[in-house]
């Protein structure tokens, strides 16, 4: 084996950048304090007695002042940027375990910022998302446990990065949707840079990060001087609607002159163009849902065949067998279009009928040279 001074070894790592990189956090860890004289203990992995050593990053670890070998395990006062990294323990030639040996952050980066949680509804899960790509590994926990650092506290691990270079998380949580919300969530979320563990906690309730899916749009039944508008909560928001309920605005624009405006009530003015829609939870005025696509409104009698794409168009509620009535008059009118077609064709575009007949005379014409043409005189009588 190796033997290097471990100052100087740990200074090599310094300038390799990619020795220092965690993708996840490691199975064993042990977060230190900067430059405390309080001893960190990296415990050796092993049921049975007898002599082990130590390693550092693959080489051989030398015994100094602030790192003392106790037994089968490892004692590391004063810990600087150089004494991070991966520890392994052997017996031989077998590695019996291995500790990453991490540095807590005393000046914390407010991570809270950086942690944007959102439920679709009152259901049993929400989602994170941790915004910032200078974290390599992130991990979030749930509950008490988390935020005191015990041991069952179950943590959910990143995964890939998405492309802007944040983390997703999918949580659960025991609180009734039910019952009247009087317990705060509590959330710990610890990221990974360089070998320094950020660690932040958040507490907030269910009802303040709930934000509906975008709702549906139904028909623009046309009234006397409005529109009935009808909407259905997203398929994603909790039931029955009629205890979990939710309000609607509006967002319309008039045909005359474009201008916008809004409504909270299920009315609005006739001579608009299109609309969109969106939803917010009525009780707590929830955040509002993203805002639906645009639909065009029709209205009147010849407009209704159009409303065969109810994606693209708001209608009032169709009569029984207009649609087909409209698919019937469609292929009637294509069908007079290939006739006209067949028609045109026939006649030549105004050539002559002959022309039309005798296509190959007709070419034959036109192609010969002009000695084959006689022109004779007439005389009169």
């Amino acid at each position: 084996m190796m033997n290097l001074s471990l100052w100087k070894f740990g200074l090599l790592l310094i300038s390799l950048t990619e020795a220092n990189v965690l993708h996840d956090f490691p199975k064993n860890f042990v977060v230190a304090k900067f430059n405390d004289a309080e001893p960190v203990t990296l415990t050796c992995g092993t049921n049975h007695d007898g002599e082990v050593k130590w390693m550092f990053q693959g080489f051989e670890l030398e015994i100094e002042d602030n790192i003392q070998q106790v037994g089968q395990n490892l004692s590391v006062t004063y810990v600087e940027i150089p004494l991070l990294g991966e520890y392994s323990c052997w017996r031989g030639d077998e590695m019996l375990s291995s500790t990453h040996l991490l540095l807590e952050v005393e000046e914390k980066e407010e991570l809270d910022s950086l942690i944007t949680c959102l439920a679709k509804s009152y259901h049993c899960s929400f989602s994170c998302i941790f915004s910032n790509s200078e974290f390599t590994a992130v991990r979030v926990g749930l509950g008490h446990d988390c935020t005191e650092g015990g041991k069952l506290c179950h943590w959910i691990s990143s995964g890939d990065q998405n492309r802007d270079g944040g983390f997703q998380f999918e949580l659960s949580h025991s609180l009734s949707p039910y019952a009247e919300e009087s317990t705060m969530l509590e959330l710990t979320a610890e990221a990974i840079v360089d070998l320094n563990v950020h660690r932040t906690t958040r507490r907030f309730y269910l009802r303040d990060i709930v934000q509906p899916d975008s709702p549906q749009i139904g028909t623009c039944q046309e009234l006397d001087l409005d529109l009935n508008v009808t909407i259905d909560p997203p398929s994603s928001w909790s039931t029955p609607h009629s205890f979990f309920g939710l309000e609607h605005e509006i967002e319309y624009v008039f045909k005359d002159d474009g201008k916008i405006g809004r409504s909270l009530s299920s009315l609005v003015p006739k001579s608009i163009s299109k609309l969109r829609v969106r939803s917010r939870d009525s009780l707590v005025l929830s955040t509002w849902s993203e805002w639906t696509p645009w639909k065009n409104v029709r209205t009147g009698e010849e407009n209704l065949c159009k409303c065969r794409n109810t994606v693209k168009y708001c209608c009032p509620e169709l009569p029984l067998g207009l649609l087909d009535r409209c698919k019937k008059k469609r292929k009637n009118k294509n069908k007079n279009k290939d006739n006209a077609h067949a028609h045109r064709t026939l006649t030549g575009y105004g050539r002559s009928p002959a022309a039309v007949l005798f296509p190959g005379a007709a070419a034959d014409m036109e192609e010969a040279p002009p000695s084959h043409v006689k022109c004779e005189r007439v005389s009169g009588p």
